[in-house]
């Protein structure tokens, strides 16, 4: 029986026109590579919005199945010092093209990891052998980058995927794969993967094992807080009933088998929906940000959403 493949990789676009959500991005690009002239390349945006992805699809229109020998990728954050840049980078970079009038491509993910040593060396790389290699690098952050590396590159600034082309980007695999899907289920997803699609394409292969695929089962697979339960338990508390609201508390932590940190971060997303004024709320959100903090430092999960519970069931009464 073959190996199922990952479903990232199974539906990552091969063209720079299935690209999703960067549409004035994939033009410039396009219009590049129409002729023949590809610029050296700042990618800099959030995780999951396609980087990576344009990067593969700008290799795959200029060469096709010629590929191989032809694009480098690699991962920075791996690999982050000056030696890699010398050894890896500028021997692949120096290599002339077989093909007359074409040149190799050094993709280097997660740019901003590089040493500023390792930086500089990729600079003076850059200018060497710009003739015969073009550099694509990708980063979170393009103010990590050195200021001569942005002067030398044409920056394409990602932004984070909308909604609604998310929700049609996962429709398009649920149909392929012959899943059912509720609408319910793919605003889970979206809530969860916050722009990266990355992540909401593996939280729906992750989710395929049901035969029908809904809100609850979402939450379940991704051992995350059901919102709707979360806001149950606040405004439990706000209402004064303590024990009522430690009780729903429990139940989340034991039987759902959630974590603290995903239940306060699910707290905090709550907050915002809650018929209180906005000084309660004001209130609420300080003693979030406190206990959350008491959490992170290793302080005992249960013990302190009890005691935020106790805080949100005192400003409830005010």
């Amino acid at each position: 029986m073959p190996i199922e493949e990952i479903w990232t990789e199974k539906y990552r676009p091969k063209r720079l026109k299935d690209v999703i959500g960067q549409d004035n991005i994939t033009k410039q690009l396009i219009s590049f590579i129409e002729a023949r002239n590809l610029p050296h390349c700042l990618f800099a945006g959030p995780a999951g919005c396609g980087k990576t992805t344009t990067a593969l699809c700008v290799a795959y229109e200029l060469y096709g199945d010629k590929v191989k020998g032809k694009f480098l990728e690699l991962n920075a954050s791996d690999e982050r010092g000056i030696d890699v840049i010398r050894e890896k980078v500028k021997e692949f970079a120096r290599q002339p093209s077989i093909d007359i009038g074409t040149f190799r491509i050094v993709y280097l993910d997660e740019a901003d990891a590089l040493t500023k040593d390792a930086q500089h060396a990729l600079r003076r790389t850059m200018e060497n052998y710009s003739h015969i290699c073009r550099f694509i690098l990708a980063c979170n952050y393009s103010g990590k980058i050195i200021p001569p590396i942005q002067s030398r590159t044409a920056v394409f600034r990602f932004s984070s995927l909308r909604e609604h082309d998310m929700i049609n980007y996962l429709k398009h695999i649920a149909a392929a794969e012959k899943l059912s899907v509720d609408d319910g289920a793919y605003k889970a997803i979206i809530k969860m993967a916050e722009g990266d699609m990355r992540k909401a394409t593996n939280v729906l292969q992750t989710a395929s094992g049901s035969k029908s695929i809904t809100e609850d089962v979402v939450y379940t697979v991704t051992n995350r807080a059901d919102p709707a339960a979360v806001k149950r338990m606040m405004e439990t508390a706000i209402a004064g009933k303590f024990k009522e609201a430690r009780g729903q508390l429990i139940s989340l932590l034991n039987e759902r088998g959630l974590a603290g940190e995903d239940l306060i971060k699910e707290i905090h997303g709550q907050l915002f929906d809650l018929d209180v004024s906005d000084r309660q709320k004001l209130e609420m959100m300080e003693r979030v940000g406190e206990y959350e903090f008491r959490m992170t430092e290793g302080s005992n999960p249960q013990v302190q959403l009890e005691a935020l519970l106790a805080q949100v069931a005192l400003i409830g009464r005010k």
